[in-house]
């Protein structure tokens, strides 16, 4: 792009900026154009008469970010916060859709290769076409709500696909105003709960919206890793439309929740926004439904509900805040945010790079619980993949920095959880490690990762409908969140039950999620034997192969012989051959 361009494209409209600062900040009388994208304004103090000799001005930082916004029918995506909107209300598709969509709507009318749709919404993966059909008609559904609108995704018969829709977009400049001191941000995670606005109409609804602020300030304390600004603080922006930057600025947090109450007949519909305050991109919305009977325990039950979808967004918004900053001298918390990144790209490269992550992070600070117990976890995963050198150096490693994290967890759920799953997994006391994670979801009950663990240890010790059902509460408070492993998990399930067609299907949907997975690949070659399906069992382990040297494991994390035996047997069968159990 050549200077003239350039320049062209950074040009705003200092009038439109102009218009909008008047409605929020009346006082700013001096403004002027800078050299980047940023404006310096002063603001002059009313005199409150004319022989009062008026103050010195005080400096007054502006900043805007541009999103675009794509339009088609009733609905709206947002780039920025990764969104489907239609209307006001946001559309549950899940981020690959999100990523599939942005593809075809940017190239109106243009053909998307199929490998180019893949790569947007599976970078870095191999996965089957069939995944990339699953999430196509899943995205067809929703746009069906409009009527035509199943129409707007057109196949392209082995070319791809393209959008045929009704496409305009548009930038959306967002700007905020910042006067005097503020106080800083704390050093990890913060956030503020607006109080939620009362969209009723009936006064008597407010005692409700403001309750369930109140729960959802309580149940996000629960999260020990973020900082909660007090109801009292909040409270003071009751009523008043402010710039959600500005509460950032002067309440001194990185995240803004805020939210509305809409009363119909018997029933309550909340809607919440997480929002980043130094941008102003949303991270998350979400609406929640229910019955005004029983008011009491739908806030409560709403309250769980947003802390549980929230911590993770949270988490995911935190890496990524990391991975922009300077690394030549990460913090230790800086370091463990850059590791919980690498984990969960399923590879083994990349856990070998978390571990080397986590174990910087834990030179910086030896009693950090967190980043011991992510690194024991490490080591379990790469025993449970097959992909270690030493398994029984693994295992040691595994258990000793578990127990380190024990150590010094005190009262902090995900310590308390994740160091249970590395002990069960390795063979430690069931009912222990069971014990750990009531006791970390007692503390935090709206943790899905603690519902998850909670599930799988269940589902180890034999408890194959309480797995399932923990499992599915964990995808009730966080139903954005990666389904591959819960979807393993409730599968594990069924394939112990003997409910075989279940088992396979969702086997099959974890690995659309995490098709590099070896254990997923061994439970399905099991199924598929145990179900007389022997070409679909061989065919399973050499994609297995193909992950990992080690087909069929020790399984000690199967507390039950029966369900051990049961599974090997499949898996033996499916290999062609009895293969001697590794440690």
């Amino acid at each position: 792009m050549d200077e003239a361009n350039a320049g062209a494209a950074t040009k705003v409209d200092i009038s439109a900026i102009r218009s909008e600062l008047e409605v929020m900040a009346p006082n700013l009388i001096r403004l002027s154009r800078a050299k980047t994208r940023s404006l310096s304004l002063w603001r002059i103090g009313k005199s409150r008469s004319s022989s009062e000799k008026i103050p010195k001005c005080c400096p007054v930082g502006v900043t805007w970010t541009m999103s675009p916004i794509h339009a088609f029918g009733p609905f709206r995506l947002d780039v920025a916060a990764e969104i489907l909107f239609r209307d006001e209300e946001p559309l549950p598709i899940g981020r690959r859709g999100v990523a599939l969509l942005c593809a075809l709507v940017e190239r109106p009318g243009a053909p998307v290769s199929k490998d180019a749709l893949i790569e947007a919404a599976w970078p870095g993966l191999a996965v089957e076409d069939s995944n990339l059909t699953v999430q196509i008609a899943t995205l067809r559904k929703v746009l069906g709500e409009e009527p035509g609108g199943d129409r707007w995704i057109e196949t392209l018969p082995r070319r791809g696909y393209r959008f045929i829709g009704p496409v305009t977009t548009s930038d959306k400049a967002i700007v905020s105003t910042r006067v005097g001191p503020v106080p800083p941000v704390p050093d990890k995670p913060s956030i503020a709960v607006l109080p939620f606005k009362n969209m009723s109409g009936d006064a008597e609804q407010e005692y409700f919206a403001d309750g369930m602020v109140e729960d959802i300030i309580t149940a996000l304390s629960r999260i020990k890793w973020l900082f909660v600004v007090a109801r009292t603080s909040t409270f003071t922006y009751k009523g008043k439309d402010i710039d959600v930057k500005r509460i950032g600025q002067e309440l001194g947090v990185r995240y803004v929740l805020e939210g509305s109450v809409r009363k119909v007949r018997d029933t309550v519909r909340i809607t919440g926004q997480l929002i980043d305050a130094a941008t102003g991109a949303h991270l998350w919305a979400d609406k929640f439904d229910g019955s005004l009977n029983e008011v009491f325990e739908l806030q409560e039950r709403v309250a769980i509900s947003v802390a549980g979808v929230i911590e993770p967004a949270l988490l995911a918004a935190e890496i990524v805040r990391s991975a922009e900053r300077p690394t030549n001298d990460p913090t230790a918390y800086d370091l463990y945010l850059r590791a919980h990144a690498q984990m969960f790209t399923w590879r083994p490269e990349a856990i070998a790079a978390a571990l080397e992550l986590l174990g910087k992070a834990i030179e910086r600070d030896p009693n950090y619980g967190a980043a011991l117990a992510q690194s024991a976890r490490c080591h379990a995963e790469l025993h449970a993949n097959g992909w270690r050198e030493d398994p029984y150096g693994s295992r040691d490693r595994g258990i000793d920095l578990a127990r380190r994290a024990l150590g010094v967890a005190e009262d902090d759920p995900f310590v308390l959880a994740t160091a249970a799953l590395v002990l069960a997994y390795f063979g430690e006391d069931i009912d222990t490690a069971m014990a750990l994670v009531d006791r970390a979801l007692t503390l935090n009950p709206s943790s899905a990762r603690g519902w998850m663990i909670s599930g799988t240890l269940r589902l180890w010790a034999g408890q194959l409908e309480v797995a399932i059902a923990h499992i599915e509460n964990s995808l009730r408070l966080s139903p954005r969140a990666r389904t591959g492993g819960p979807f393993m998990t409730i599968g594990l399930a069924h394939f112990f039950a003997r409910r075989f067609e279940e088992a396979r299907t969702m086997l099959l949907r974890s690995l659309q999620e995490h098709p590099s997975w070896a254990p997923t690949y061994r439970f399905l070659a099991s199924c598929y034997a145990h179900m007389g399906l022997l070409d679909q069992a061989r065919e399973t382990v050499q994609k297995l192969r193909a992950l990992t040297p080690e087909v069929v494991p020790a399984a000690d994390n199967w507390r039950k012989p029966e369900f051990r035996e049961f599974f090997l047997e499949g898996l033996r069968l499916a290999a062609g051959e009895k293969i001697s159990a590794s440690p």
